[in-house]
């Protein structure tokens, strides 16, 4: 292992006795049964590839440190820490729900009787509101921070070697080399989340020592494994992966010791816990693509580990649950194990009744206005996106059915007019949804090497005439050949094109200018809503609908109204904040609170941009510092699929508007328009008919 100006017993070094006192106690609790009570996730999650080794800060330690301490001996147990972080947990969520409850009747009140005595008191209701809501955020950080078991068998850099040479064949064609080669670290002068004096980080690796320090102390809490499990499709397949993980879990199963201290015993039960976190985070990605994968697997798991270790029959069972989720697709790509299904529906309740307060506050700070000239957007302007009170979102509005007594049995009959006859809010809440099911069906993967796929700038993306079947990975394929990968974007991409095409065809098919001015003002107040409800994604492709070639010449442009014109102008300036830096949606807190749908063209492209550039140093070492920032831009796909809309559906307006959408999708809009009169500028017929009399008298004269 090769580093500059450090030693190879730095990270020795690094373990606080109080640290080595914590571990040697859960190795203690969990070696002496191997079956544990309780399977619970180790799937690190998206903020831990985002933030790294920030995500848990000192306080989420000394906090977790200090649960379920024994009165009498003061020694600490992971059990007792676990029953008094879920009493505390569930209490402080269940306050909060009452809460909610009460300032959503004090907020109903105030509205209606508008007197003095709710006002006074909802500023102050809101604030413990503020209060309440950061303490169950933290506490279930703490929660995150606490369920990471696979710590405890991470091992010391001195061991990495054995753990690469561990295995009893490794399929990987590569010559044999000394450690110095396998990584590459540098020095930080300091770190924030310990009191060490320098760290070190790493920066390069060979295939083989990016997946042995896998196994390194802290790769976890650090946010190494999260950010490999994205990324390591550039420098192997998953074949490759699954057998370095298989090799380890082989030479070390049947000779593993119940002595905790063994690097054997350390490497085989980190093996498992590296094994389920690919699992439960990329099972959409790369096992249920690849039947040979899955069976490798499970054959392995059936003749090899059930028998001997507990972990077979949960891993087996963890399999069968995802396969269930990816059949239903009714929840979200990212793994989630069984165990968590219960927290995981209370924290999405918990999420709506969050969102169903902030709508007056949010929509107040959400301006975009183009400053003066053709430069950039304001710095203040850029921060309102994330700046401002809103700290809990939009109340949930019942749905519109009853309201709507237009049937909707044929789309194509009722044609725009129910676009027009409904609201743009409401128009924008169902398209919201709409749009909501195709997002949570996509993973951070899908958005690497995008080039491969033909997707490029400027909405060239996806050939209507070629499907995501035929697409063939030409040089651009930054990933290893044999590397198979989903081509779910294309799907994503396709859907934003024909929303767009459904939005152009919709106004050239209007046979008035009248009507057309009525539509081009509902799709623009739409994309207004859906860009302040932080539906990005919707907003863009109503954006691309309207700048059109065709729709752009409309002469209804030219009387349309003036407020409603400028809001195309906003939409082109939140489209340049959009594609002004790869994180903008991920600063401040609101993505936290509010729900957000990124553009999936826009996000590519900073993929893309990312990818720009050699992967590999001039030694052969992977550069891990660019691969861990795109990890980092990645994992705002799960950051924002946790945080879903709430609106009510309205099934038959959803309806109307997919007949709609798929009825235009491979319209060709110059042939729709040339069919319309009302798309071209008219000329009065007096002045007309005297420009053909003219005409003729011209060329009668030239026959005499």
């Amino acid at each position: 292992l090769q580093s500059n100006s450090c030693g190879p017993g730095f990270a020795e070094e690094n373990t606080s006795s109080e640290e080595q006192a914590m571990i040697k106690t859960a190795e203690n609790t969990y070696l002496a049964s191997p079956n544990l009570p309780d399977f619970c996730g180790c799937s690190p999650g998206w903020s831990s590839a985002f933030y790294g080794a920030e995500c848990f800060d000192s306080e989420v330690h000394s906090y977790l440190k200090n649960l379920g301490k024994q009165k009498s001996s003061e020694s600490q147990n992971i059990d007792a820490k676990k029953v008094e972080l879920e009493q505390l947990l569930m209490m402080e969520t269940k306050n909060y729900r009452k809460t909610i409850k009460f300032y959503q009747k004090l907020l109903q009140k105030e509205r209606r009787s508008k007197g003095p005595e709710t006002k006074s008191v909802l500023p102050k209701l809101r604030g413990q509101l503020q209060e309440m809501k950061s303490k169950v955020q933290f506490l279930e950080l703490v929660k995150k921070y606490q369920m990471m078991y696979a710590e405890q068998w991470g091992v010391e850099s001195y061991v990495l070697p054995t753990v690469i040479h561990n295995g009893k064949a490794d399929t990987m064609d590569m010559a044999p080399m000394d450690g110095s080669s396998l990584l590459l670290y540098y020095n930080t002068e300091k770190h924030q989340c310990n009191n060490q004096n320098g760290v070190r980080v790493l920066q390069a690796g060979t295939p083989l020592g990016l997946m042995a320090y896998l196994y390194s102390r802290n790769a976890f809490l650090e946010g190494y494994v999260q950010q490999f499990l994205y990324t390591f499709r550039y420098f192997c397949t998953q074949e490759e992966f699954l057998q370095f993980l298989l090799d380890r879990i082989s030479s070390t199963l049947s000779s593993a010791s119940l002595d905790p201290s063994t690097s054997l015993t350390k490497i085989c039960n980190r093996s498992f816990y590296i094994l389920q976190a690919w699992i439960e985070d990329c099972y959409s990605v790369d096992f249920a693509t690849n039947t040979d994968l899955l069976g490798t697997l499970k054959e392995f798991i059936s003749s090899k580990v059930a028998s001997l270790n507990g972990y077979g029959e949960r891993l087996l069972s963890l399999l069968e649950d995802a396969s269930a989720r990816k059949s239903g697709s009714a929840d979200l790509c990212s793994g989630v194990d069984k165990c968590k299904e219960e927290s995981e529906e209370g924290r999405k309740t918990l999420h709506s009744l969050c969102k169903k307060l902030s709508e007056d506050v949010s929509r107040k700070n959400f301006y975009w206005k183009l400053s003066k000239g053709m430069g950039p957007i304001a710095q203040y302007q850029r921060e309102r996106l994330h700046t401002g009170s809103a700290v809990l979102p939009k109340p949930c509005c019942s749905s519109f059915t009853e309201e709507s007594s237009v049937s909707l049995a044929r789309a194509d009959e009722v044609g725009p007019v129910l676009l027009i006859e409904c609201s743009a809010q409401q128009l924008c809440w169902q398209l919201t949804l709409l749009q909501q099911e195709v997002f949570n069906k996509c993973h951070p993967v899908h958005f690497l090497n995008s080039r491969a796929l033909g997707v490029k700038d400027k909405c060239a993306a996806v050939p209507k005439s070629v499907s995501a079947e035929t697409v063939s990975l030409k040089v651009c394929n930054l990933f290893l050949s044999k590397c198979i990968q989903d081509q779910y974007l294309l799907q994503l991409l396709k859907n934003a094109d024909s929303i767009s095409t459904w939005v152009a065809a919709e106004i050239v098919t209007c046979h008035t200018a009248k009507r057309q001015v009525s539509l081009l003002s509902k799709f623009l107040l739409i994309a207004k809503c859906c860009y302040e409800q932080r539906n990005f994604a919707t907003a863009m492709q109503i954006l691309t609908g309207l700048e059109n070639l065709i729709v752009r010449q409309l002469p209804a442009w030219k009387i349309l109204p003036a407020k409603v014109a400028e809001i195309m102008e906003e939409l082109k300036a939140v489209e340049v904040f959009l594609k002004s830096d790869s994180l903008c949606l991920m600063e401040g807190d609101r993505f936290k609170t509010l729900p957000t749908i990124p553009s999936a063209h826009v996000l590519a492209m900073h993929v893309q941009q990312l990818e720009t550039g050699g992967f590999t140093m001039t030694n052969g070492a992977h550069k891990w510092t660019k691969l861990r920032n795109i990890a980092k831009v990645v994992s705002q796909v799960h950051a924002f699929q946790e945080n879903p809309y709430t609106y009510a559906p309205d099934f038959k307006l959803q309806s109307y508007l997919r007949q709609r959408i798929t009825h235009f999708k491979d319209a060709d809009i110059s042939a729709l328009a040339a069919d319309n009169c009302a798309n071209f500028h008219q000329i009065p017929a007096e002045k007309h008919s005297r420009k053909i009399q003219d005409t003729l008298r011209r060329m009668k004269a030239t026959f005499q």
